[in-house]
Parts: structure tokens; sequence; C-alpha cells
């Protein structure tokens, strides 16, 4: 159950009109405080290693159960732009140090997460030192890379195509 913030009343699933017509969403019955569902900016890099052949650094979150390897993402901090946040995520998660500005990729929704993913692509250099949120990492080829259909894995398949290349998918399970 989920409560107002204003008045601590218990939110209930209310109808009412709003610009785009009916809509039912949680709102106070005491306050008329709706609460807003809208999904949550993730940003994510593809990394490319300038140092390492161009190779892709995709690393395994210390959280995630079995050993899938993704993109290194994160929410950006008030203050920031997306483009000062990736470059924060990078250096935070892996220690790596971006040789130029990083590049849009492209925006694509997380609806299963309630997210919306801003992805760029992010050239970097240096040692390789995971925060201890991830667990491993692997570098890939970007030809050799495997995306994967929802999430991120749509941005790096566009990374892929830029460099060239038709992605390669991972077979569902």
């Amino acid at each position: 159950m989920k409560f107002c913030p204003e008045c601590a009343t218990p939110l209930a699933p209310i109808v009412r009109a709003e610009d785009g017509g009916e809509r039912e969403r949680l709102r106070c019955p005491a306050c008329d405080f709706t609460h807003w569902t809208n999904p949550t900016p993730v940003l994510a890099a593809v990394i490319e290693c300038t140092d390492r052949d161009g190779r892709l650094l995709l690393a395994r979150n210390a959280a995630w159960p079995g050993r899938f390897f993704g993109l290194v993402t994160g929410f950006m901090e008030a203050g920031e732009s997306p483009e000062q946040g990736i470059l924060r995520e990078v250096a935070e998660e892996t220690s790596l140090q971006a040789t130029q500005p990083p590049k849009l990729l492209g925006v694509w929704d997380f609806q299963k997460m309630n997210q919306l993913i801003v992805a760029y692509h992010v050239a970097a250099q240096g040692p390789i030192v995971l925060s201890p949120e991830l667990a491993e990492y692997k570098l890939f080829a970007p030809q050799e890379v495997r995306c994967w259909p929802q999430g991120t894995g749509q941005s790096l398949a566009t990374f892929v195509r830029s460099r060239g290349h038709e992605p390669l998918w991972m077979e569902k399970p």
C-alpha cells in the first residue's frame, strides 16, 4: 500500500478527467495529491575501450542472478546533465576515463521496469577497477557481442550497426 506524502492517507485508484481524458491514478482521497508513476530516466553506456583495440566492456552487476553481462547504467544526480552523469557512472563503476565527449545513441522505453533508457557511446581508456556494484566484466569485439532484445540491448545493437556490423542476438531461453 502506498501512502500520501502530504498527509499520510492511503492512496486509492481514482478516475479523474485530465487533459488526455479520463485517467485512473493513485490519488489521495483526503488532500487530492496525485501519485504520478512517470518512468525513471536511466543512463546507459556502451563503453568502447580505445586502449584495448576498441573492445566493448560489458559488466555483471553483483546483484544480478546468473552470469548476464550488460551495459554500465545508473541514475543522474541532481544538478548534472545526462552527459555528465554517464561520464561519472563510467568512472565510478569501472575507473575508466572518457577520451572524448559521450555520443548519444538514442532513447528507448523499458516498460518492464518503468524506465526510460538514455544511452551513450563512451570511448574510454585506463586501468579497469570495478566498483563493489559490479562483480566482473568481459571485453568483446563489436562484431562478436551478443545483444538482447529489451532495455539496453537495443542501444548496444545501435552501436554495433554504427560500426558496420549486423548485431548478433541472444537466443531466448
